[in-house]
C-alpha cells in the first residue's frame, strides 16, 4: 500500500497510448457486434472471438452489486440519500425500494449526528443539527390525503409515507374502506408513523386488518396527531388508546365507532390526556365505568360528548350531571337502559353550567319531569334537539321553556305526544328568547276547529326567525293564522308536506309580516296557488332570495310573471312538477333583471320552445335542472349543454 503514495510524476500514470506492441494484438480483443454499445480496451487477450453483448453484461455487473445487497446493506445505502426528493425518486426504482425507504423513520435519516460525535467533529453535529431543524420547519403538515375502496393499500400509503415529506408533509390521512385482497394493514400504518411525523389528523373507516400494532406505531411516530376518528375496526383494543394517551399529549378529539374490542379501560386511559371532544358509538364494551372514568378522572374534562348505542344506566348521567362543568355540547341517542331518574338526576346535578348545545334521540326516559329538571340545571342552554322520544308531552315542553331563559333553537321530530297546544305555549314562554323553531312529522299536532274562537289578544313573538313545520299532516289553516298574529318578523318559512294548508292560511301569514322573507319553501303544498306566490312576490320580492314550489300543481305561470317583474335578487328558484309551461319560462326569460343561479323545472311540461328562454337565462346559471322534461328533445339538451358550458345541467 506505501507504494500508492510513492507516485513520482506523469511517467508513473498511464498517458493514453497502446498498451499492445503491435497493431494487430489489439484486434485479438472483440469483433464489434451491432447490439454493442461500449468499447473498453482489455487488459489481457482475449481467448475467445465470438461477439458478446456487453450491454447485457452490464445489468449483470449492476444487479450484481446493487440488487444482490442484502436489506441491511441497501438500507444503509437510501437512508444516506441527500434529502427527500432523492428519496422519491429512488423510491420509483422498485418495490423492494419503496419498502425500504418506508421503514426509514425520520430519526433514522438525520442519525449522521451521531457520527460525527464520535469522530469528535463539532462542526458537522452543528450543521446537521441545523439542517434537521430546517426540514422540520418546512415539513409542517400542509398536505391531506385520502383512500378510498381499492385504492387503499399498503403500497400506497408506503409512498405517501415518503413521497409527502418533500411536498410540505402529511398532516391529514383518511382511509376509506380497504382493498379485499391487499388492503390496509399494521405494515401501511407504520410506514406512515416514521415517515410522516407532522400528521395531526388519522382517521380509519371500514379496515378490519388493521390491529395495535399499526397504532401504537402511530402513536409513537406522530407525536402532534391532534385528532383520531376510528370506524369499524373491529381488530383494535385498549392497548392502542393506552398508547395514544402517552404518545400523543396534543390529541384533542377522539372518535370510537363500532370498534368491539375497545372498552372501559381505553376510556379511562383516554382521560390522563387533555380530550375536549370524544364520540363514541355503538361499542358494545363500553360501559359506565368507562364513562364516568373518562369525564371525572379527566384533568379538564371534555366539552363535547356524544354517546350513541351503548349499554348505559342512570349512573353515566349522574356522573355526567356532576362532573361535567366544561361539557358545552352533549348528544346522548339509543341509551335504551336509562330511565326517567336519570334524566331528572342530571339535570339536579348543577354541573352542566356551561351546557349550551343538547341533544336527545330515541331515548325513551325522556319524561316530562326530566325535561323539568333539565331546563332547570342547565341554565345557559340555547339550543335543543329532540327526535323519537314518544314519552315526551305538552308539560314537558312548557316546563322547559320557562325554565330555559337562554333558549334560542329548537327542533322536534316525531314526538307524537307533542299537540298543537304545547308548540303555541313553547313559542309563549320563549317569545323573548326563541330565534328558530322546528317541527318535524308530529304526528299529535292537529289544526284547530275551524268554529273555535281565536284569543282577541295574543303574545307576540317579536324574536323568532326562522320557522319550519313540515310533514306534520295534521297542520291546517287555523293554526297558520295564529303563527301570523304572533310571528310577524319570520325571515325563513318553511312548510313543505303541509298538504292541508290553503292560500286562506298562507296569505294572512305572508300580509302580516313585519320584515321580509328570504327564504319560502312550500314544496308539497297542493292546495296552495299563484295567489300565494304573486302577494308573496308582491310584499317580499325585494329580498327573497330562495324559493321552493315543487309539487305545487296549482301554481303556474302566473307565479312565474309575478317573479320576474318582483324579484330581482332571486338566486335559487324551484318550480319542478309544477304548472309551468313554456309561456312561464320565456316570461321569466324576458327579464333582464332576473339573475338566476340554480333553477329546477323537473316534470314540468315544456318543449324545445323553452331553450331560447333557457339559454338567455343561462347567463347567469350555475345549476339546471331539466330531468323527466319529456317535452324537451336530446339534441336541444346538448345544444343547451354546449352553449351553457358553465352551468351543470342534469337532464
Amino acid at each position: 500500500m506505501s507504494k500508492v503514495f510513492r507516485f513520482s510524476g506523469k511517467n508513473d500514470f498511464f498517458r493514453g497510448d497502446s498498451i499492445y506492441s503491435g497493431p494487430r494484438e489489439g484486434n485479438l480483443f472483440l469483433s464489434l457486434g451491432r447490439r454493442v454499445d461500449l468499447y473498453f480496451p482489455p487488459s489481457k487477450r482475449s481467448r475467445i472471438s465470438a461477439p458478446v453483448d456487453i450491454k447485457d453484461n452490464a445489468d449483470e455487473f449492476n444487479e450484481v452489486f446493487i440488487e444482490s445487497l442484502p436489506d441491511e446493506c441497501l438500507f444503509e445505502i437510501l437512508r444516506r440519500l441527500p434529502g427527500d426528493q432523492e428519496r422519491s425518486s429512488c423510491a420509483c426504482v422498485s418495490k423492494r425500494w419503496l419498502t425500504l425507504l418506508s421503514n426509514i423513520s425520520w430519526d433514522e435519516l438525520h442519525s449522521d449526528k451521531v457520527v460525527s460525535r464520535v469522530s469528535g467533529d463539532l462542526n458537522t453535529l452543528k450543521e446537521g443539527e441545523e439542517e434537521k431543524e430546517e426540514t422540520q420547519t418546512e415539513s409542517n403538515g400542509h398536505l391531506s390525503r385520502i383512500l378510498e375502496g381499492m385504492k387503499a393499500t399498503d403500497t400506497r400509503l408506503a409512498a405517501i409515507s415518503v413521497g409527502t415529506s418533500s411536498r410540505g408533509g402529511l398532516g391529514k390521512l383518511l382511509v376509506r374502506g380497504s382493498n379485499p385482497a391487499r388492503g390496509v394493514t399494521d405494515v401501511g400504518l407504520r410506514a406512515v408513523a416514521r415517515g410522516c411525523p407532522t400528521l395531526r389528523v388519522l382517521s380509519l373507516w371500514n379496515v378490519p386488518s388493521v390491529g395495535d400494532e399499526g397504532l401504537i406505531e402511530i402513536a409513537k411516530g406522530c407525536p402532534l396527531l391532534e385528532k383520531l376518528d376510528l370506524r369499524q375496526c373491529p381488530s383494535i383494543t385498549d392497548c392502542s388508546l393506552a398508547a395514544f394517551a402517552e404518545g400523543c399529549p396534543n390529541l384533542t378529539e377522539v372518535t370510537l365507532d363500532s370498534c368491539r374490542m375497545i372498552g372501559n379501560e381505553g376510556l379511562q386511559g383516554l382521560a390522563r390526556g387533555s380530550l375536549r371532544s370524544v364520540t363514541i358509538k355503538d361499542c358494545p364494551l363500553v360501559g359506565d365505568q368507562g364513562i364516568v372514568g373518562l369525564v371525572s378522572n379527566a384533568t379538564s374534562g371534555p366539552t363535547k360528548l356524544k354517546l350513541h348505542g351503548l349499554h348505559l344506566t342512570d349512573l353515566s348521567l349522574a356522573v355526567i350531571g356532576r362532573y361535567g362543568k366544561q361539557v358545552t355540547g352533549l348528544v346522548l341517542e339509543n341509551l335504551s337502559d336509562v330511565t326517567e331518574r336519570g334524566f331528572w338526576v342530571m339535570g339536579n346535578g348543577h354541573g352542566l353550567q356551561k351546557l349550551s348545545t343538547l341533544s336527545i334521540s330515541s331515548c325513551q326516559g325522556v319524561t316530562d319531569l326530566g325535561f323539568d329538571s333539565i331546563g332547570k340545571g342547565c341554565p345557559g342552554l340555547k339550543q335543543l334537539c329532540v327526535r323519537r322520544c314518544s314519552v315526551l308531552s305538552d308539560n314537558g315542553l312548557v316546563s322547559l321553556a320557562k325554565s330555559a331563559p337562554s333558549l334560542e333553537r329548537l327542533q322536534l321530530e316525531e314526538c307524537h305526544r307533542v299537540t298543537q297546544y304545547g308548540l303555541f305555549g313553547l313559542i309563549v314562554n320563549s317569545r323573548e328568547s326563541l330565534r328558530s323553531l322546528s317541527i318535524k312529522s308530529c304526528l299529535g299536532i292537529k289544526d284547530f276547529d275551524k268554529g273555535m274562537e281565536l284569543p282577541l289578544v295574543i303574545p307576540p313573538c317579536e324574536s323568532l326567525r326562522s320557522l319550519s313545520i313540515t310533514n306534520c299532516p295534521g297542520f291546517g289553516d287555523s293554526n297558520l293564522i295564529i303563527l301570523g298574529k304572533m310571528c310577524s318578523r319570520l325571515q325563513n318559512l318553511d312548510l313543505s308536506g303541509l298538504s292541508g294548508i290553503t292560500d286562506s292560511g298562507l296569505l294572512p301569514l305572508l300580509e302580516g309580516s313585519k320584515v321580509g322573507f328570504v327564504k319560502v319553501n312550500v314544496s308539497g303544498c297542493n292546495k296552495v296557488t299563484d295567489e300565494s306566490v304573486s302577494t308573496l312576490c308582491r310584499t317580499h320580492g325585494w329580498c327573497l332570495e330562495v324559493l321552493n314550489i315543487d309539487s305545487c300543481h296549482k301554481i303556474g305561470d302566473r307565479s312565474l310573471v309575478a317573479i320576474s317583474q318582483n324579484c330581482q335578487i332571486l338566486s335559487d328558484l324551484d318550480v319542478s312538477y309544477s304548472a309551468v309551461s313554456d309561456l312561464g319560462i320565456a316570461e321569466l326569460a324576458h327579464c333582464d333583471r332576473i339573475n338566476l343561479q340554480v333553477l329546477s323545472v323537473a316534470g314540468c311540461h315544456i318543449s324545445d320552445k323553452s331553450v331560447p328562454g333557457l339559454k338567455n337565462l343561462g347567463r347567469s346559471l350555475l345549476g339546471l335542472n331539466l330531468q323527466r322534461c319529456n317535452g324537451i328533445s336530446q339534441s336541444s339538451v346538448n345544444h343547451l349543454i354546449e352553449q351553457l358550458w358553465k352551468c351543470d345541467i342534469l337532464h
